[in-house]
């Protein structure tokens, strides 16, 4: 599984950096090209020649090599890995990376990296249990790093504790694993609606909702990260999105986001309609802004198009689409007639009742209805685990 791909591992200044020598040469025994960055403090602890020699590359410490007069490039290592380990990861590099500080270049090219980063923290027991280093792998876990928990056993102070890095025969595994994650979407083409639809009552006003469009953007990149190739048609949001595989289109009414999804929907495996689609719209719109004179207004309104229920009815059966229901009453029954009347071969339900879960929060709280009526219940979580969450059911179905 590792043949041919890239690891860029990088190791910080602590007595766990003998491992990295381990890890390498399992890499390389798997087939993996493995380049290594190490902090100036590293080499203190384990010589520069030795990964070297191991790796088959020279090891990078500085952005400027005064020996051979080269610069590294933090962009082209980051940009060149397909995956980046940094193992051992001490206390201050966690800091440094949760903080944006990048004062050395394993820290820089931590910032520019666009592949998956797994970080295996080693420190004495008491640092890392302090708040400090807590919150900091909180952040770095919210940035979407993967966090490898410290190991129990004895510590290089003498004190028995959590803190020993992982053993590199585990951390070999988890790579394994995240790459064979990355490529479990490969060769499928995806169509994503996001956000709200605006719906204009004249130039300044519309009819809305509050979706922020966290759900679909977190369902777009993960599934972009493990190889699906996006189309992501999203309704008005503040989000910024700049992702190889994700093709952003950004529409504003109902009507614009049915248009892209007609474009799109012939050539997609799979269908994710996560938008808040308006479902009325006014019959017409003024060309002027309303003025305010009278103490009533009325105002017409007619139906949008169903874009769920008019590509359901398209749907081959070679294809999967998933929608999604936000409820606030008869949750389960609403959701199991949408899911039949709009063809879906799953819905995603959650409802407006549940504490942290709905429109505006960073969290949710979901169950999945499947067409046997069957449903799996999830605990609250981030919308980004949410996401994954629902994509680990979507590959599982399609491989059941």
């Amino acid at each position: 599984m590792l043949r041919g791909s890239n690891i860029l591992l990088g190791v910080t200044g602590s007595i766990a950096a003998y491992k990295a020598a381990v890890l390498i040469r399992s890499l390389v025994k798997e087939g993996a090209n493995v380049k290594v960055i190490m902090t100036p403090s590293a080499t203190d602890f384990i010589s520069p020649l030795t990964l070297a020699t191991l790796s088959k590359n020279p090891v990078s410490i500085d952005f400027f090599d005064e020996k051979s007069g080269e610069w590294s490039s933090h962009v082209e290592l980051g940009l060149w890995a397909d995956l980046y380990i940094i193992a051992p990861a001490t206390a201050n590099s966690i800091a440094k990376f949760a903080n944006g500080i990048c004062e050395d270049l394993l820290a820089a090219v931590y910032l520019s990296a666009r592949c998956p980063v797994i970080i295996a923290p080693a420190m004495d027991l008491d640092m890392y249990q302090h708040p400090a280093t807590r919150k900091n792998i909180e952040i770095l876990t919210g940035f979407g790093n993967t966090i490898l928990r410290a190991d129990y056993g004895e510590l290089a102070s003498g004190l028995i504790g959590e803190g020993r890095m992982a053993e590199p025969e585990q951390i070999l595994g988890i790579i394994t694993t995240n790459l064979q994650r990355r490529v479990s979407f490969h060769g499928k083409t995806v169509l994503i609606t996001a956000g709200p639809t605006y719906e204009a009552i004249d130039p300044v006003r519309f009819i809305g909702n509050h979706s922020s469009g966290k759900m679909g953007y977190a369902i777009a990149t993960e599934l972009a990260d493990r190889g699906a190739m996006v189309h992501l048609v999203s309704g008005p949001v503040s989000i910024a999105l700049n992702h190889p595989n994700i093709s952003l289109d950004r529409v504003t009414s109902s009507q614009e986001m049915f248009e892209k999804c007609d474009e799109y929907f012939d050539e997609s495996d799979i269908i994710v309609l996560s938008a808040a689609v308006a479902d009325y719209t006014p019959t017409a719109v003024a060309t002027e802004k309303i003025k305010k004179s009278e103490d009533n207004m009325r105002l017409d309104l007619q139906k949008t198009v169903d874009i769920a229920a008019t590509l359901g009815e398209r749907k081959r059966k070679d294809q999967f689409m998933v929608g999604f229901a936000l409820e606030s009453e008869n949750e389960l029954q609403n959701a199991k007639d949408k899911l039949r009347r709009k063809n879906f071969d799953f819905i995603v339900l959650n409802s407006i009742r549940n504490n942290g879960a709905g429109f505006g929060f960073d969290t949710n709280k979901i169950s999945i209805v499947y067409r046997d009526s069957s449903v799996k219940d999830f605990d609250l979580k981030p919308k980004k685990e949410v996401a994954t969450d629902i994509i680990n059911e979507i590959h599982e179905r399609l491989h059941s």
